[in-house]
């Protein structure tokens, strides 16, 4: 079974992980028996399976609730699951909710999206006993503050900010890092001034692994697709084909490519 230490053994030899996204027993059983190190019970639930137009009403109920049917179709990877907005905004609120993930949703690992200002959250987690992955860039719960879905530390002042939130977040006991919608050079010093695993969405190659949100890779999501999303169903005839081809493609560096990255 994939755990955080394996994931940091793969960053160690160089060894690209592939994750995705999930909402169900089906699917997360065709991505678990693909191979996917980490599989990800994503907040996009709100958008992509409740139809809402931000992740924002995604409640700790509604996660519980996916991550469990997610829980049955997962052998082998390791089930990562979003708190949801506004669920670890005070250190004891943070903790109930993530142990409702982990006992009743059967959770591995929590994500939850921050800045260095989420420290003593993750510190108060890893000391109970929760796993922690850090979503640093563009943080879709942040929407509303963020002025919208944009690229994130493109300026000087706000790249040495993602380095310094990065660095923090892992002296605090993040366990993993994600990035999204970040330059691809920033990205890449990131990942190598950590010693966590750095999984990336719009982020450019090289970061230690990948993850996108499943209804992408398979081309259903309505409306236009983000450009760091590839449609991997189009030329592979089966969803557990498309999902072997994103596995090898992360795997031999063949995805991402420069059109799905920023600069």
């Amino acid at each position: 079974m994939v755990t955080v230490r394996v994931l940091r053994s793969m960053k160690e030899r160089g060894e690209k992980i592939a994750s995705l996204t999930a909402y169900d027993a089906s699917f997360a059983t065709v991505l678990d028996e693909a191979g996917v190190e980490v599989i990800l019970v994503g907040d996009s639930l709100g958008m992509v399976v409740q139809g809402r137009d931000s992740t924002i009403p995604v409640t700790v109920d509604d996660m519980v609730y996916h991550s469990r049917a997610v829980a049955s179709g997962c052998k082998h990877a390791m089930l990562m699951v979003d708190m949801p907005f506004m669920s670890y905004s005070a250190i004891d609120r943070a903790l109930v909710n993530a142990a409702r993930l982990m006992q009743e949703g059967g959770a591995h690992v929590v994500k939850l999206e921050g800045t260095a200002n989420q420290q003593e959250v993750v510190r108060h987690l890893e000391a109970n006993g929760v796993p922690v992955c850090a979503h640093l860039g563009l943080r879709p719960q942040f929407v509303h503050k963020l002025g919208g879905y944009r690229v994130q530390g493109r300026d000087t002042k706000a790249a040495r900010a993602l380095i310094d939130d990065a660095q923090a977040l892992e002296d605090a006991g993040a366990d993993v890092l994600l990035l999204e919608c970040v330059p691809s050079a920033l990205a890449a010093e990131i990942t190598a001034r950590v010693s966590a695993p750095v999984i990336g969405i719009g982020a450019g190659r090289d970061c230690d692994g990948q993850v996108l949100v499943l209804y992408d890779m398979l081309g259903v999501t309505p409306g236009r697709r983000p450009r760091f999303a590839k449609d991997f169903l189009v030329d592979s005839g089966s969803v557990a084909n498309a999902v072997a081809s994103y596995i090898k493609a992360v795997k031999d560096r063949t995805f991402p490519t420069s059109e799905h990255t920023f600069q």
